[in-house]
């Protein structure tokens, strides 16, 4: 989750310092959504269709249904109650329009800060960091397999958990020993970051895109787990021939680095040490990973054979936390004060949904929500499937701009265009297979991205210098992307 950076410079001496242009904090953004959205109910007309209970892989389902949209008059008596009903938002709705919307949005809100508080704890076992420096110290002199390992270890990560800061510690052991032996600083940061955004890309159980969102559309189960595993697996590979790829070019011949001048002061600062990735990997923090790795494993088990949801999900992962904790030699105190440290750093994400949700309760409160799904599906009318999707994509990759967190995004877009794509007959996975691939991929180019700019600032690249060298990676992966998701969406529900 990112926000933009703070800055001043100054023109000279004695010059007034002037502020850099920089986007409005994302909650910022949100707000003024629901002013927009408060207003709007004023401007467009109300209406709603009517709903059906389906069957769906997923179970059952209350949809629209097609064509039967019907207009309201924004004041009107209840029949029942006999009471003039306003829909027009005024200011107190407004303003009581964050505390509706965290109340709406509680399921979400609670499953991120209980995994967020869960997590805490495993990272503090340091069992993934010690188990990461361990394989590295293991393929130190094998060095032609650090590449491919490191990246599909890292990868893991990304599409199970959403890997994202757990990353950074690893920049401070990779950069010197990729240098050492004869790679450059780009390498270095393609492992470290490629890795795990790869994997966040082509997400597969990351409860902080894949999860999140379905769980806002509906769906349960992860039906198409098997097309987002085949994802991963063939994104994960080209990532790792495309970095192999390069770090063999740049062996070859190291001028050709676009960091070769800058990598002459980097080899001084970033001396390498014998005992550099000498971290102690004890039993302890090798069962804390077999833990880790069981609970996926459940996961997968519930969400494919049982039609798990956020409930059971978030109980595996609290249960992940608790015995990782007590496995890796935690105290009673250092539990409980690392999970309430993971709910505080996952309140940011926590917020923004509830937040998020409230445009939905101004929306849905105006009834105007139907009106804009019905004007949108009038307007894509007729638009084939595959075309209708790679909008999606578009409109979700260039919101990612605005809003990097893919958890934020996920609770301010999808009880929109999940309802849109069952109008337009496309499975509604196409909506969630579009936020995860969109998303990530923005956020590699993207400087308002939180993780990208930190993982550049550490191997100190510049931004030019990354986007020169990963424009025609992004772009295939563009591509590829906007073909899953034509796929996603044109799979039976």
């Amino acid at each position: 989750m990112a926000e933009g950076e703070k800055g001043l410079r100054t023109e000279g001496k004695g010059a007034p310092k002037k502020k850099k242009f920089q986007l409005p904090h994302v909650y910022t953004i949100i707000f003024l959504l629901m002013v927009v959205f408060a207003v709007l109910t004023w401007i467009v007309p109300s209406g709603q269709y009517e709903r059906q209970v389906v069957q769906t892989a997923a179970g059952e389902k209350e949809v629209a249904v097609a064509g039967t949209y019907t207009p309201r008059d924004k004041v009107y008596t209840d029949p029942e109650t006999g009471e003039t009903v306003d829909l027009r938002t005024n200011v107190q709705q407004l303003l009581m329009a964050p505390t509706q919307g965290i109340q709406a949005a509680a399921d979400v809100v609670a499953f991120v800060l209980l995994i967020g508080g869960s997590f805490a704890i495993i990272t503090k076992t340091n069992a993934i960091n010690a188990g990461m420096s361990h394989v590295i110290g293991k393929l130190r002199h094998r060095d032609y397999l650090i590449i491919p390992i490191m990246m599909t270890l890292l990868s893991i990560c990304g599409t199970t958990f959403g890997m994202s800061e757990e990353a950074l510690p690893f920049y401070a052991i990779i950069i010197p020993i990729m240098m050492t032996l004869g790679y450059d600083s780009m390498t270095a940061f393609l492992i470290c970051f490629m890795g795990p955004n790869i994997g966040y890309i082509a997400s597969t159980l990351n409860p902080f895109n894949v999860l999140i969102a379905q769980g806002i559309v509906g769906i349960e189960g992860n039906p198409q787990l098997w097309l987002r595993f085949v994802t991963w697996i063939v994104f994960t590979a080209l990532s790792v021939v495309w970095v192999m790829r390069y770090a063999r070019k740049v062996k070859a011949d190291p001028t050709s680095s676009i960091t070769y001048q800058d990598d002459k002061a980097k080899r001084v600062e970033f001396s390498v040490q014998d005992d550099s990735v000498a971290m102690p990997f004890t039993a302890r923090q090798r069962g804390v990973l077999i833990v880790f790795a069981a609970g996926m494993a459940l996961i997968v088990w519930g969400l494919i054979t049982q039609g798990w949801y956020m409930d059971e999900i978030s109980a595996v992962f609290f249960g992940m936390g608790v015995l990782s904790g007590i496995v890796g030699g935690l105290s009673e105190r250092e539990m409980a004060e690392e999970f309430v440290k993971g709910l505080a750093d996952f309140s940011y994400a926590a917020v923004i949904i509830g937040l998020a949700r409230s445009i939905l309760v101004i929306a849905e409160n105006g009834m105007i929500i139907d009106t804009i799904l019905d004007a949108m599906a009038t307007l894509l009318a007729g638009v084939p499937a595959p075309i209708y999707t790679t909008l999606l994509y578009i409109v979700l990759g260039l919101l990612s701009l605005l809003v990097p967190s893919s958890s934020g995004l996920a609770a301010l877009t999808m009880p929109i265009l999940g309802p849109l794509t069952q109008l337009m007959g496309v499975n509604p996975e196409a909506a969630v297979t579009a936020l995860c691939l969109a998303n990530q991929t923005i956020n590699s180019i993207s400087p308002t991205a939180g993780m990208t700019v930190a993982g550049l600032s550490v191997s100190k690249i510049s931004f030019g210098q990354w986007w020169r060298t990963c424009w025609k990676f992004i772009l295939l992966i563009t591509v590829l992307g906007i073909v899953v998701t034509a796929v996603s969406g044109l799979l039976p529900a």
